[in-house]
């Protein structure tokens, strides 16, 4: 009877421990932009998190289009080993005034294409970096449809608009949740300066090492757990043979 109730014991911890690592976790199922918000009116750095999702094929390119409706003056690259970037520019219906210059044209597509011998394989994820600016103030959401190349020639179309009230797309587009500045945060002197760059991908970086230290954290958690409960077991059965 020990014994039964000893294996129903470490059952339920170990069920417990998995619904725990399970819910810490982040879901990288989709293609979709890290951090996931930023300020309206302002510069950032994002990244397109890109899964791969074959477990037989790689992927090779990616495809991320800007959404022309909210257009932004100022969009660049971070260089990635690997990998060859090439931008696209589109006249814009209506100039954007940017510093007192009234702009005609915007990037409208992103393209990131794998050198030989680079793929992001099964299991595996890349993250394509950008600085985005100025965010426009008149939406609190962009959209980047995007376009996911494997090397067996297979796309995969990120581009479904989520809807309020309605269940999550099958094949969502990857989306930027904009929110109002605080009215006394002061604009910065130049948005186009190196240092200003560098501090918004720090801070992402730190904010994405810190929900890794969570995750493993919890980890650690999980298998201290299931180690215990497998101890207190060892000990019920030593004690029910005595």
């Amino acid at each position: 009877m020990r014994s039964l109730s000893a294996r129903r014991s470490v059952g339920a911890l170990v069920v417990a421990a998995g619904a725990l690592l399970a819910s810490a976790v982040p879901a990288f199922a989709h293609v979709t932009v890290q951090p996931g918000s930023a300020q309206q009116g302002g510069y950032t750095a994002v990244a397109f998190r890109v899964p791969n999702e074959s477990d037989t094929a790689s992927t090779v390119k990616l495809e991320v289009n800007l959404p022309l409706d909210h257009p932004m003056a100022s969009v660049r690259t971070q260089p990635l080993p690997g990998w060859t970037a090439v931008m696209e520019k589109s006249k814009l219906d209506k100039p954007l005034d940017s510093h007192g210059q009234q702009i005609t044209e915007a990037v409208s597509k992103i393209t990131w294409t794998a050198d030989a011998g680079t793929k992001i394989a099964p299991g595996q994820f890349q993250e394509f970096r950008v600085s985005l600016g100025a965010l426009p103030s008149d939406t609190d959401t962009l959209t980047f449809k995007a376009l996911q190349t494997y090397d067996n020639g297979e796309v995969v179309r990120w581009i479904e608009e989520s809807k309020d009230g309605q269940p999550e797309p099958a094949k969502p587009a990857p989306t930027l949740t904009l929110t109002k500045a605080a009215a006394a945060s002061a604009a910065p002197a130049d948005h186009h300066s190196g240092d200003a760059t560098g501090q918004q991908q720090t801070a992402a970086a730190a904010k994405s090492s810190d929900s890794t230290a969570r995750t493993l954290g919890v980890v650690g958690i999980v298998v201290g757990v299931v180690g215990a409960a497998l101890g207190v077991a060892g000990l019920r059965r030593r004690s029910a043979q005595n």
